[in-house]
This record gives C-alpha cells, structure tokens and sequence, in this order.
C-alpha cells in the first residue's frame, strides 16, 4: 500500500484543530476527514469518526496496525509542517 497524495486544508480557527487531510491510497481509494490535532505532547492525527448511538465516537476508518498508522501520521504530519506557512487557511 502506498500513499500517494496528501492534500491538507487548514483551519483558521483558533484551537486544537489545526487541519483536515485527504489521503490517496494507490491512487485508486481516499480517506477524507482525518484531522491534525494540537496535542499536550505535540501534533498528532484523529481518524474519521461518527458518533454512535451510546454517544461515543468511533473510528469509520482506520489503519489495521501501529507502523501503519506511524507511516500514515509520519507522511500527514510531513506535509502539513510543509505547508504550514503557505497553504490558505479553511474557516
């Protein structure tokens, strides 16, 4: 499995949300709505979720492993620190 796209819109909101990220996998599956989020230990990425009928919010989708969720945060967090100073901000 590859990535091959990152696409990062900003948020110009303050607060803990700092962007939403669309990924491509093989150029043939995306992953929309994962967000960067502010952490107390830095930036870090929350998948898509609903919230389920008891109110808890579940992942929709998700890696099935760690180094795969590592790859995929790695190459978000990668593109959004690029783009940091010259994308335009979503409000």
């Amino acid at each position: 499995m590859q990535i091959t796209d990152v696409r990062v819109r900003k948020v110009a909101k303050e607060g803990k949300l700092k962007a939403v990220v669309s990924i491509t996998i093989d150029d043939e599956f995306v992953v929309h709505d994962i967000k960067v989020i502010e952490g107390e230990k830095g930036l870090f990425i929350a998948m898509p979720s609903k919230k389920a009928m008891d109110g808890e919010y579940r992942d929709i989708a998700h890696p099935i492993n760690s180094d795969t969720r590592e790859r995929i945060e790695e190459m978000i967090l990668d593109k959004y620190q690029k783009t940091a100073g010259g994308e335009e901000a979503v409000s």
